[in-house]
């Protein structure tokens, strides 16, 4: 499905009252098959079979390579250790505060293991999710992919008292995530997500100087490649949404944090907005009742105007079947 196709289909749904329904699913996923979030981001055949399996059950109008934020750290070397049931846990970053990143080499997205595994799975989904199903890809944003080979507070510490050895660092997990890109829409995604989750932890200046020519790079990189880009920032970022305006992405993904008038007013119908009901207060704890009628307001205020239903996050691996299904169930 091209841009232009996806972006009427869009726009369709949301006028009928019907927008398309695109949640993030990874451990919750991974249950429903009877695996382990591990099992589904370190084997490709359980994250494929867990996509299929959901999307059929709950109607979803995309699946994903979505699972893990290791992926491209592991490439260049750094190490982690997996938990069942936990994000993987890094045990060996690649550089300390004083090393300096021009050294690191870029990994082979083909070559490196789970980045390959990551492929794999494009693969078997593109063969096997129904034909008007989009596929999505997913890459660390270069902040991200930054704090996971690098620890987190010296990253952002060296933001300020090393400024271009960030940008040394940064100019090289844009690389990896442009060659990670490149190899999964040779694999078959119609869209990339991009994941930079630490970017709502940053001031608007900062990120305006360091990371949104990036982003802006990166996006126009997956677009020439006849692919669309999503950006998925968690957490409150209506401080940075004039930078992400013009970053030109397909999609942004919102928290349940962000005021979805308030983003609109900002973006305008350039970009479709994806979310955004609070994942743990409604749609874990909140009963079938609540979340349709929360969906149904959210869907009226939308209508028209290009929109995806989401969570603002990931679902909960605790939310009941009956809740999630509330959300694409919404007569009574």
């Amino acid at each position: 499905m091209n841009k232009d196709d996806f972006y009427k289909l869009t726009l369709k749904r949301s006028r009928e009252g019907n927008p398309l329904f695109s949640p993030i699913l990874m451990q919750f996923a991974a249950h429903e098959v009877h695996s382990t979030y591990s099992n589904f981001y370190l084997n490709h055949d359980v994250l494929v079979e867990a996509n299929l399996f959901c999307q059929k059950k709950y109607h979803t109008d995309t699946v994903s390579l979505i699972s893990d934020p290791g992926r491209e750290a592991e490439g260049f070397g750094a190490r982690f250790s997996y938990a069942p049931e936990r994000v993987p846990h890094c045990t060996r970053y690649v550089l300390e505060n004083e090393d300096d990143p021009a050294f690191l080499r870029n990994p082979d997205p083909r070559q490196a293991e789970r980045m390959n595994d990551r492929l794999e799975a494009a693969k078997r989904l593109r063969m096997e999710k129904p034909e008007n199903v989009p596929l999505i890809g997913w890459v660390e944003g270069p902040m991200a992919s930054a704090c996971d080979i690098m620890e987190l507070s010296e990253v952002l510490v060296q933001m300020m008292t090393e400024p271009e050895k960030t940008r040394v660092l940064l100019e090289k997990t844009l690389q990896t995530a442009k060659d990670f890109s490149a190899a999964q829409i040779d694999a078959g995604c119609d869209i990339i997500g991009i994941g930079d989750a630490i970017c709502s932890q940053i001031g608007a200046g900062q990120y305006n100087e360091f990371v949104q020519p990036l982003h802006r790079e990166l996006v126009r990189f997956i677009q020439d490649r006849g692919a669309m880009a999503k950006i998925h920032i968690c957490g409150n970022i209506t401080h940075l949404l004039g930078g992400l305006k013009e970053v030109g992405m397909d999609i942004l993904d919102l928290d349940w944090e962000v005021d979805l008038e308030k983003a609109y007013a900002i973006l305008g119908n350039d970009v479709i907005r994806c979310g955004n009901i609070d994942p743990a207060a409604v749609i874990e704890r909140g009963t079938p009742g609540e979340i349709r009628q929360k969906v149904k307001e959210l869907i009226e205020r939308e209508k028209g105007r290009p929109f995806i239903l989401s969570a603002g996050c990931e679902i909960t691996p605790l939310t009941p079947e009956e809740n999630l299904l509330a959300m694409i169930k919404r007569e009574g």
